[in-house]
């Protein structure tokens, strides 16, 4: 018990959340934003001026962002899209790519161009973004929605700035459009991509604004780490399985290939043109008050006080009110009207009269983990612990299938004869005594990943937008319960081995020396410790060891820090 409870003490990891409640007060709750057109320049285009037309072209690209061929014209078709069609590995690697591009019809002159960037995901050129988009363009924007480029990477190894020079060929293609102006084409940008666009500003400092939806501002290690704790006290998780977010976002991720966690993002160009920030009241994944002052004061550095922030009541990460994953779930009241009007004035050069933070107040609720780092010896210790785990279990479950598998054999064998099966050989209750803690073990082991699991399944309905449960059921009472019956397993198990002791005594093994035969007639199945069997003996400490991985599974995971 002494080395449970310091194992998961030495395993814990320091986290400090203050400080909490953090804010920022908004200038005004009006959304609006707002030019001066009064000294002669004409009046900006609004949402629904114009038609919309669609045109889609296909381009070809590397990794090394390098495009192959030319872009090709193709037939607006949503059920012919074959996303993600790549070739080749490494730098060499191709994805096929859709553009979709929406331009208005009628309107006069070079356009201002818009290119969208996704979030987390597999997002494609027609499923995502249409609103918006087809806002922008109706009000004489020519925007461009292309497939997630993602080649034969996951959301975890993502290969950000090959993303970000794909983009980057995207804003060629509008730059190079006779109806586009090359000066004024921007990004917007959200969540996810918010990574992406640091890469892409420091490629392309050429890009005339940004509009940066739910910004993870800082990197992901720090940023998810915020999100993952924030969003276990809000889903009603007991205390306890905070200690799982510590050690996860301690991990040293390089190990496994995936360098993604510990990103140098290029701060010093990222927010060095005009930039518009948007937040959703709602939004449970993003450090708002510590992004905000981290945005600003990155900006400024570059020589940039074009900055406006938006905070909307009520909605979420996507600046949705309510579940994203449920069709037509729409945007915050004035959030399109907003971004449609900042972007329109920004590119006639106008001077912004509306306040430059307003909305709801900023809030956020505990402090950025910025002392989140890669631990070597807890991750190598936490690997092997955890592959052990598996292959024991494993192992032990092949055998018991064996032990049943011969029982039947036997059974099927000697039905008509009469003979009695001799099972396993276990003598002194130790075979009832292994059956019970296994099952015990196994039933808290398996507690544990219901409360996790629900807590996981929590995490990520809050993070669509849904309502926490009022009553959070299993996450929130299944850890002391587990703690508890922990407890009570390792006495059980002490009492087990003190029996074997005992017994072991009795045959004179543990006499010095050991008493004539009783090693031999252990070993032979004559003078049984344990079974009689040899297969009842390796079944025996088989089960034990898998067994004892888990308590030391539970104890890696804070389980016996009471």
């Amino acid at each position: 018990m002494g080395l449970l409870v310091a194992v998961s003490n030495l395993t814990t990891v320091p986290w400090d959340n203050d400080p909490t409640g953090q804010t920022i007060a908004t200038l005004t709750d009006d959304t609006a934003v707002t030019f001066d057109t009064a000294s002669g320049a004409r009046a900006l285009d609004e949402a629904g001026t114009y038609r919309v037309e669609e045109r889609a072209v296909e381009l070809t690209v590397r990794r090394d962002g390098t495009q192959v061929g030319s872009p090709r014209e193709v037939a607006v078709d949503a059920d012919a899209d074959s996303t993600w069609r790549g070739s080749g590995s490494g730098a060499d690697q191709t994805q096929t790519i859709t553009v979709l591009i929406r331009a208005p019809i009628g309107a006069s002159g070079a356009r201002p161009g818009v290119v969208f960037m996704h979030g987390a995901g597999f997002g494609t050129a027609y499923n995502s973004f249409g609103d918006v988009a087809a806002t922008l363009a109706s009000a004489g924007f020519v925007t461009a929605v292309i497939d997630k480029p993602v080649w034969s990477t996951s959301d975890i190894t993502r290969d950000y700035p090959a993303s970000a020079r794909v983009y980057d060929a995207a804003i060629d293609l509008l730059r190079g459009l006779d109806d586009v102006d090359a000066a004024k084409v921007g990004i917007y940008a959200t969540s996810e991509s918010t990574w992406i666009s640091q890469y892409l500003l420091a490629d392309d400092p050429q890009v005339a604004f940004q509009i940066l939806l739910s910004p993870m501002v800082f990197p992901p290690r720090q940023s998810l780490g915020f999100f993952i704790s924030q969003d276990f006290a809000l889903v009603g998780a007991n205390d306890g399985y905070q200690s799982i977010v510590r050690r996860v976002f301690n991990a040293d991720t390089a190990l496994f290939g995936m360098t993604n966690f510990d990103l140098d993002l290029p701060e010093s160009s990222a927010y060095s043109i005009p930039t518009l920030v948007a937040y959703g009241s709602k939004d449970v994944m993003t450090a708002q008050v510590e992004g905000v002052k981290r945005i600003l004061v990155e900006a400024h550095r570059a020589g940039n006080w074009d900055v406006t922030v938006r905070s909307y009541p009520v909605a979420n990460h996507v600046l949705r009110l309510g579940d994203e994953a449920e069709t037509g779930t729409k945007f915050a009241d004035q959030y399109v009207d907003d971004l449609t009007s900042w972007a329109a004035g920004t590119v006639a050069g106008l001077k912004q009269t509306s306040e430059r933070v307003a909305g709801d107040v900023i809030y956020q609720s505990i402090a950025v983990p910025d002392d989140l780092q890669a631990r070597r010896a807890l991750t190598v210790y936490g690997a092997i612990l955890h592959a052990g785990t598996v292959l024991l279990l494993l192992a032990t479950a092949v055998a018991w299938l064996a032990a049943l598998a011969r029982r039947i054999r036997f059974r099927l064998r000697r039905a008509n004869r009469g003979v009695r099966y001799p099972g396993l050989g276990f003598r002194h209750g130790f075979g009832n005594a292994l059956v019970t803690l296994a099952v015990t073990t196994m039933a808290t082991l398996l507690l544990f990943c219901s409360g996790l699991g629900q807590v996981i399944m929590g995490v990520v309905r809050l993070a669509w937008g849904a309502a926490p449960d009022e009553e959070p059921g299993v996450m929130w009472w299944s850890w002391p319960v587990i703690q508890i019956v922990c407890t009570l397993v390792v006495w059980a198990w002490s009492r087990v081995f003190a029996r074997l002791i005992e017994v072991a005594v009795e045959r004179g093994i543990l006499a010095w020396p050991p008493r004539e035969g009783s090693i031999r007639g252990v070993v032979t199945g004559a003078e049984p410790v344990l079974a009689s069997t040899r297969f009842g003996r390796v079944l025996f400490w088989l089960t034990a060891a898998a067994m004892l991985h888990v308590l030391f599974l539970f104890a890696f995971w804070g389980l016996f820090i009471y």
